[in-house]
């Protein structure tokens, strides 16, 4: 397997190191193999890739879609750096609230799973950072929801930069994590 799947605390929230084959021309690795991935237990099917471009201190997220339209995402960097988080919210899981974090960037070129059922975020640490992401379900407006950001009950320590972080209007109007919410009974 040309890549080193490492756990994480939360289950089936994985990182993915790929094998880097650099040379006296550069570098080469294969950024996404199926059959690899699916060894790893990661069996999906993805239908849509996004790719965004954020200055440092841009803040998306905390983004998730709605059951049945629940996507699981293949995260990656592919220019500058981001500390990704995901939070479980898997109502029947045992780290149903629990949230892990992690640095992504070009020169690292982790990759992190995110599997159907969690709520993601990140914040921009560089200008012009570029993040590529693969869904396994299509984007529906009817499904999109999240969470507020700086949710007190998720604590989550976010990168301070120094600045306020950019938001977009939708994400600062987002509501705060409850652990009570419907959106969530209908998780595996």
């Amino acid at each position: 397997m040309p890549c080193t799947i490492q756990t994480t605390p939360i289950k089936d929230l994985l990182v993915i190191e790929p094998k880097v084959f650099p040379d006296s021309r550069g570098w080469f690795y294969e950024s996404y193999k199926a059959s690899d991935y699916q060894k790893a237990g990661i069996v999906e099917i993805f239908v849509q890739d996004n790719h965004s471009l954020s200055c440092r201190g841009t803040l998306r997220g905390l983004h998730f879609q709605t059951a049945p339209h629940a996507q699981g995402k293949l995260v990656r960097v592919t220019r500058g750096c981001i500390w990704d988080v995901a939070i479980d919210l898997r109502h029947n899981s045992a780290t149903f609230g629990q949230w892990h974090g992690l640095e992504l960037s070009a020169e690292n070129r982790l990759v992190f799973w995110i599997p159907a059922g969690f709520a993601h975020g990140f914040i921009s640490l560089e200008d012009d950072t570029e993040l590529q992401y693969k869904c396994t379900a299509e984007y529906c407006a009817a499904a999109d929801a999240g969470l507020h950001w700086n949710s007190p009950l998720l604590n989550i320590p976010w990168p301070d930069l120094g600045l306020p972080p950019l938001l977009s209007p939708k994400d600062e109007q987002l509501p705060p994590f409850d652990p009570s919410s419907v959106y969530f009974k209908d998780f595996a």
